[in-house]
């Protein structure tokens, strides 16, 4: 059995659009792929407190962090990542690319037109099309 890595994304919402980052080119898993901001959960953090955390160190912007809207499973050769989605909202700061590749605001018919990573279109075609 592969090891579960807790990871956290946010669905960052401004009017109707959300904010979805291209995965740089020399990441091992899915690179140049589109995803929801976030990463791991590291010891000792709640989900909430590594959301705010990640979403600083990758957009340098700062995130209140709501209700969680869904969760996805996909297991990668070495491991399994579980994801946990919020839906969150920008209170201070304009997102910078520091880590990504590129970010795009896009509203929910717009996600066919990018190759997102595997748990991020679980996500999309299970909960953000009823949204």
């Amino acid at each position: 059995m592969s090891r579960i890595v807790e990871v956290v994304a946010a669905v960052i919402w401004q009017d109707d659009k959300f904010l979805i980052c291209q995965r740089p080119a020399n990441k091992k898993q899915n690179p140049l792929q589109w995803e929801f901001p976030g990463g791991k959960v590291e010891p000792g953090e709640t989900k909430e407190e590594a959301l705010r955390r990640e979403i600083k160190e990758e957009l340098n912007t700062v995130i209140s962090v709501k209700d969680t809207i869904g969760e996805a499973e996909h297991t990668y050769h070495e491991f399994t990542v579980h994801l946990t989605f919020f839906n969150c909202e920008i209170v201070e700061g304009v997102p910078e690319k520091l880590e990504h590749n590129d970010f795009a605001w896009i509203d929910k018919s717009k996600t066919n037109n990018y190759d997102f990573c595997p748990s991020d279109n679980e996500f999309i075609s299970k909960f953000l099309k009823g949204v």
